[in-house]
């Protein structure tokens, strides 16, 4: 009976299309159940590593999402306060060289809607609107999926990659509301005119100053700008997607150099968010149930890896169930061992790097330009091969 039913995945986001296309490619058939009435993404631009690249080419879409990234020349670090480069770390032909695969930066959207195709495409996989799961149980073979609508939707398996709230997560592990950061992050995207002109850096640029930074860098084809601000603002409570005015974005930036400043008064249609997380947690399975991408590991965005993360997760997922066909269960424990040690990493590093590389002041702050600007090229792929030789790499090891 369990084999005839398709593996329910909670949410249509990045993670959970991903996950849809890495089950499919193995022979499963797929149910997206996604909460909204129709399949999309808020927010706009991510960043991709090699290491994502490398996921894309594993789903089947490599070419699709090389398609509409945008190239960046280089990661460059500016100090907030002197309008000086701090350091930079060049993307070109050393860097794909090295990691076999670019570094790239695109709109979210335009990324959701590459696998959101793929999946559209797949006869394996099957999307549904208006299904927010709330609840689940199980028998053993089968899982029932509680949807908020009162519908109970069967399967052979249930994928919670349903984000920061995730309400399988909340029955699975049980572990409360999330941590909130303190860390308000505002949002804007403007036209390349818009943008200062000697501003328009072929870069993914950070501004580093005290308790603050800021972000830039263009998308979809050189159409627009990202731009995000942060502050810490010691904000209790957490806001998603809410319209502030450009003066209140300014608040937290009086400090830094006029230079830096002037990128929040070109902005418009500003909006906020409180950054959260989660503590790791080490278990992500309950028998035929599964925790995947944010549900799993949310982390604050400080190693732009997120989205890289839930990539993957799901060629991992594909991977454990093809290693053990038959016992979803078994292949579920696989998974969650083979990607725990590596997302715990990337969390709380992520919470470090906000502290001592993006916001330290004073002395923090001149040892930490120190430290960077001694570093070549090479130390600097040296020193991020860890993450961008990407899951592969640290599945192979923990398979010896």
């Amino acid at each position: 009976m369990a084999s005839n039913l398709p593996i329910l995945i909670a949410g249509g986001g990045i993670g959970g299309l991903a996950a849809a296309l890495a089950l499919s490619r193995n022979g499963f058939k797929v149910q997206v159940l996604e909460r909204s009435r129709a399949f999309g993404e808020i927010g706009a631009g991510v960043q991709l590593g090699p290491n994502a690249f490398n996921a894309f080419d594993r789903l089947g879409v490599g070419d699709a999402a090389r398609g509409i990234a945008v190239y960046v020349d280089r990661l460059r670090m500016m100090d907030a306060l002197t309008a000086e480069e701090i350091a930079h770390i060049p993307l070109e032909e050393s860097f794909r060289k090295r990691f076999g695969n670019p570094y790239a930066v695109v709109h979210r959207g335009e990324m959701h809607g590459v696998l959101f195709n793929a999946c559209q495409a797949d006869p394996n996989i099957e999307l549904s609107v208006s299904s927010e799961v709330v609840d689940y149980d199980q028998d053993g073979a089968t899982v029932a999926a509680a949807l908020s609508n009162g519908e109970v939707v069967r399967g052979s398996a249930l994928i919670g990659a349903d984000g920061l709230w995730s309400k399988v997560r909340a029955k699975l592990a049980a572990d409360g509301p999330p941590r909130v950061s303190g860390h308000s992050s505002y949002r804007s995207v403007i036209p390349v005119e818009a943008m200062p002109e000697d501003l328009r850096w072929n870069a993914a640029t950070l501004w580093a100053g005290p308790h603050c930074h800021i972000v830039h860098y263009p998308l979809s084809g050189w159409k627009v700008f990202n731009l995000v601000c942060t502050y810490h603002s010691d904000a209790p409570e957490v806001v998603a997607g809410q319209p502030v005015t450009k003066e209140e974005v300014g608040e937290g930036f009086q400090h830094v150099h006029p230079m830096a400043r002037q990128i929040i008064s070109h902005g418009s249609d500003w909006k906020l968010w409180v950054t959260c997380d989660r503590d790791p947690i080490t278990k992500w399975t309950d028998g035929r149930v599964v925790l995947l991408g944010d549900a799993a590991h949310p982390m604050l965005q400080y190693f732009a890896q997120g989205a890289c993360m839930a990539l993957e997760d799901a060629v991992q997922l594909g991977d454990s169930v093809a290693d053990f066909p038959g016992d979803l269960a078994a292949a579920f424990e696989d998974y969650n061992l083979r990607r725990v040690n590596r997302t715990t990493r990337v969390q709380l590093q992520s919470r470090e790097l906000g502290k001592h590389v993006y916001h330290p002041e004073g002395a923090h702050a001149v040892l930490r330009n120190a430290v960077m600007q001694a570093k070549s090229a090479e130390d600097w792929y040296e020193t991020l091969g860890w993450l961008y030789d990407g899951g592969n790499a640290a599945a192979s090891a923990s398979r010896a």
